[in-house]
């Protein structure tokens, strides 16, 4: 009887070796997974910095009625109320304020995050049109038309192959 020697051996390479496949699998798996979840991350917050410009202008009904939250110019007027006496800003005061602290919170959220407040006919257009990575006030594409107000938010997500910047876009139309 002749006995096989090193079989064994070679099962348990194998094994090994497959596993190590797999593995590597569930390491790709929890990268995609990563991605996904920063992605979603990231919208999530531009959905709630959308929705924090929107009670914004709800709040300052006289503004929005007079068409201050028009693409304005941000100021910060220190419209702040702290739990004392509120400071004295007009309408068109707390539209830009309201603006400018936006503008901050958006650049604390969202990475090269840019967004507008604007009245605009056609709201899902705007973004890097001269590919440098950045959405700038020229890139807005706000037409000052239209009977809505729209919201628009734009980040880098990822970047791709090439190592260029993936931008982003959220748009929510709004009417208080």
């Amino acid at each position: 009887m002749k006995r096989e020697t090193g079989f064994t051996l070679l099962e348990i390479l194998i094994a090994v070796l497959v596993l190590a496949i797999g593995l590597l699998g569930l390491a790709g798996l929890q990268t995609t997974g990563l991605h996904s979840n920063h992605s979603a991350s990231l919208r999530t917050q531009a959905t709630l910095l959308a929705y924090d410009m929107t009670d914004r202008m709800r709040a300052n009904r006289a503004g929005f009625q007079g068409g201050f939250y028009n693409n304005p110019t941000p100021a910060d007027h220190n419209c702040v109320w702290d739990g004392g006496a509120p400071s004295v800003c007009d309408p068109k005061q707390m539209a830009k304020h309201d603006v400018f602290e936006w503008n901050s919170a958006i650049a604390q959220a969202l990475p090269s995050g840019a967004g507008v407040v604007c009245l605009d006919a056609t709201p899902d257009d705007g973004g890097d049109t001269n590919g440098d990575g950045t959405v700038d006030a020229s890139e807005y594409a706000c037409d000052g038309s239209g009977s809505f107000y729209v919201v628009k938010l734009w980040w880098v997500d990822e970047f791709n192959s090439a190592g260029n910047p993936v931008i982003q876009r959220f748009v929510t139309v709004f009417q208080p």
